[in-house]
Parts: structure tokens; sequence; C-alpha cells
């Protein structure tokens, strides 16, 4: 990761950390309002999975999200505001306020959605990736799920007719230790679940997940594989969500377990080695962050003002679908 790379990375990474802590701010404050649609699943702790996979990828390439999926939306690109009006149900979100916090879209970055279904968008990425391998291109398509996912029967139908058909496209296992409150020890048997692409003729790789260095470095290469008609590849990354599973459940994890996890913060140990490596110092950064946090209260204030869709609306859109 070269430097201007490396920087780009924290910047990302400051995105998701600040929006996710006003999401949530919100959310406690307001949910009981009626502000926030469904659940909110904080992506704080995981922000260099996002991020280090998101800089591997070219704009035309696809990206299927999940359940808590903000973090995902934002590196790739979508505009802080339609995420944020998003989160709150307004016409200015992304989806229109249709969709809310797990249903992010946006076709014209590649970024086709979120899912409230566990695993649900494995078998969908398979459409776009077989799409660019019909159509000659060298677009790929990353599939992003979660370690209780890899349980599903979708991921291994997924993972075997990729091989079969060699599509273009990067499964990437956001391991963060927990199906919503099942320790994953308790679910699956073996080390690493980067280790069941090889029941399938496939490369898997398990990667720290804070580390965003090591992430970009492994996706990239997953991803030039993939470009150049080698197959799919399987990427787990290792990494802990802080919060709650989704803001509404009780906290079951050990303390000590959990300071364990908060001392490896992946924005810390980017900073340091921005330090380290004379990349940024940390007047650099304080200019970034509130330069970040600036662009996250815009997003906050213009979400205030988005209106919430006319009902009339959805009546000629349920009439149109049927």
């Amino acid at each position: 990761m070269n430097r201007d790379m490396a920087w780009r990375a924290l910047e990302i990474m400051y995105r998701i950390r600040l929006f996710e802590e006003k999401g949530k701010a919100h959310y406690q404050q307001n949910r009981l309002a009626g502000n926030f649609l469904g659940a909110f699943h904080s992506y704080i702790g995981q922000e260099a999975v996002a991020t280090g996979v998101s800089l591997a990828l070219r704009n035309d390439d696809y990206v299927f999200s999940t359940h808590r999926g903000h973090g995902h939306a934002l590196a790739r690109g979508i505009a802080v505001k339609k995420v944020m009006a998003e989160l709150r149900g307004k016409v200015d979100g992304c989806s229109r306020g249709r969709g809310g916090s797990m249903h992010l879209f946006d076709p014209a970055l590649g970024f086709l959605g979120g899912n409230g279904i566990v695993g649900g968008g494995l078998p969908l990425a398979l459409g776009t990736a077989y799409a660019a391998y019909y159509r000659g291109t060298d677009q790929i398509t990353v599939c992003f799920f979660g370690d209780g996912a890899a349980s599903q029967g979708t991921f291994h139908e997924s993972l075997n007719m990729a091989v079969l058909w060699k599509l273009p496209v990067v499964f990437v296992c956001e391991n963060n230790g927990y199906a919503v409150m099942t320790p994953v020890r308790e679910t699956i048997c073996i080390p690493h679940i980067a280790d069941r692409a090889a029941a399938y003729g496939m490369q898997g790789y398990a990667v720290d997940g804070n580390d965003v260095g090591a992430v970009y470095q492994q996706a990239e290469e997953a991803v030039s594989r993939a470009r150049q008609g080698a197959g799919p590849t399987l990427l787990e990354c290792k990494t802990y969500r802080i919060d709650s599973h989704c803001m509404m459940l009780p906290e079951i994890r050990a303390e000590k377990e959990l300071a364990e996890w908060k001392a490896q913060d992946p924005i810390a140990r980017w900073e340091k080695y921005l330090a380290d490596n004379r990349i940024a110092d940390g007047d650099a950064r304080e200019e970034l962050r509130a330069r970040v946090a600036a662009e996250i209260e815009d997003a906050d204030r213009l979400a205030d003002e988005s209106q919430y869709p006319d009902a009339a609306e959805f009546l000629e859109e349920i009439k149109c679908a049927n």
C-alpha cells in the first residue's frame, strides 16, 4: 500500500467510525420515537475489513453487503448524507427511505445492497459474477458475510458453484467471533473458516481483520486472481465488533474479552503505523479527523431537514409491483 492509499485508508476508517458513533447516539436516544427503521447493527471495530477490501476494487466492480453494512457502503463511496438519511427513513436516503439501516443500495457504484437474511448475498453474488464472465469483462464481485453465514447451506452451494464455473468473485467472511450471541467456537469445529475453501478446490486465506494493510494486501491478491480468470477466493478477516449485536440485545461477552479486543482497535493501530513510517503526524491526523467529523455533522443536519416518504407513493409502488 503506497503512502496516498495509506492516508486514504485512515480517512475511510475515520468516516466509518464517526458515522457509526453519530448513528448509534441517535438510535439510543430516539429509537422509541420512530426515527430509525429496525435495528442498528454497529460496525465499530470492523472498519479495517470494509476499508482494506474496498481499496482493492475498481469503480465498476460489484459489492454485496450484509445487515451490518454501513461501513461497506461508506467504504464503497456512497455519500455520507445519503447513508445518514436512509438510516433515518428519509427520501434523500440512498434507498429513498425505503430500506433503512439493513438495505443500503446504490447501483451506480455497483453496491447492490445489504440483506436482512443471513447469507442472503452469497447466491446473489454469483449473478453479477456470472454476468461479468458472460460479457467477457474483467469486473469482479465481492460478497461480504459473517461467520454465522458460513454455516448456512447457501455458503456451501455458492462456493461450489463459483469454483465449478470459475467465477470472478471474492467471498469475504467477516469473522467477528459471534453469530448474534453465539460464539463461533461453539458452531465451527475448525480453527479457520478459510480452511473450508479447500473442500471446493478454492484458494482460502485467513488474515488479521484489524490490520487494514494486511486486509488490503490479501484482498488485492484475490481480486487480481479473479480478474485474470483464476476463479474465486475465500478471504476470512478475523475481527471483532465492539458493540452488542443490534443495540437491542443485552451484552453477554466478558469484560476481559472486550478489553483485549479494544486494545487492538484497527484505527489506533493504523495511526501508529502512519506515525512510525512518517506518513502522517498527530497534527495531520487530527486535522483529517476534524474534517471528517464536520462532514458527518453536515450529513446529520441534512438528514434532519429531509422529509419522510409520502405514503401515497408507497401505494403506487405496490400497485406497480402487482
